[in-house]
Order: structure tokens, then C-alpha cells, then sequence
């Protein structure tokens, strides 16, 4: 059973930091990529950042520049460094893992104010 946990969601205020993380925990073979997508009330999910296996990584236009997504294969698990924060980026944050099956978390609040 391949469970995912994210953690490090809070309240933030405009220009400020968080570091997001993801554990993975079970068995599992064959990674392609893991992810961290974001959806905000009212608006469909939508990628954030990838990392692909070899460390290749790609962001959505809105982040780049400001976010980093990392991983520590000895703690099992992706990070997500968001600096620069904005309103906009106000969502619930998941953790995506994409095996022959993808595999999601139960999502951190992030919530940026003004």
C-alpha cells in the first residue's frame, strides 16, 4: 500500500516562504515522476512542479522562477520550496507519485495573505 503524506502548509503572508513535504511510505517500483499540483477553490488542479527520475524537472508558469521541487531518496521524500509568495497562490497542495499507478496525498493548505 503506497501511501503519500504531505506537510509544512500554513498561513503566509505575501513575500514570504514555506517549504512544503511530501513522505512516501510501501513498496513500490518503477517511478517515472513525482509531482506537486495545486487547486484553488473554484478552479481545476493544476501542475505545479515535476521531477522526473535523472532529476529533470519543469514548473508551471507561475511558479517559475519562485518555487523548487527537490527530493531525498534516503528520507522518502519531495519538498516543495515556494518563496516569493502571492495571493494567487493561495490552494490546496498535493503530492502526486506516477508509477504504472499514480498515487496522491490528502493535500496541505496554503494560504497566502495580502
Amino acid at each position: 500500500q503506497v501511501q503519500l503524506v504531505e506537510s509544512g502548509g500554513g498561513l503566509v503572508q505575501a513575500g514570504g516562504s514555506l517549504r512544503l513535504s511530501c513522505t512516501v511510505s510501501g513498496t513500490f517500483f518503477s517511478i517515472y515522476a513525482m509531482a506537486w499540483y495545486r487547486q484553488a477553490p473554484g478552479k481545476q488542479r493544476e501542475l505545479v512542479a515535476r521531477i522526473f527520475v535523472g532529476g529533470h524537472t519543469n514548473y508551471g508558469d507561475s511558479v517559475k522562477g519562485r518555487f523548487t521541487i527537490s527530493g531525498d531518496n534516503t528520507k522518502n521524500t519531495l519538498y516543495l520550496e515556494m518563496n516569493s509568495l502571492k495571493p494567487e497562490d493561495t490552494a490546496v497542495y498535493y503530492c502526486n507519485l506516477k508509477l504504472t499507478t499514480e498515487y496522491w496525498g490528502q493535500g496541505t493548505q496554503v494560504t497566502v495573505s495580502s
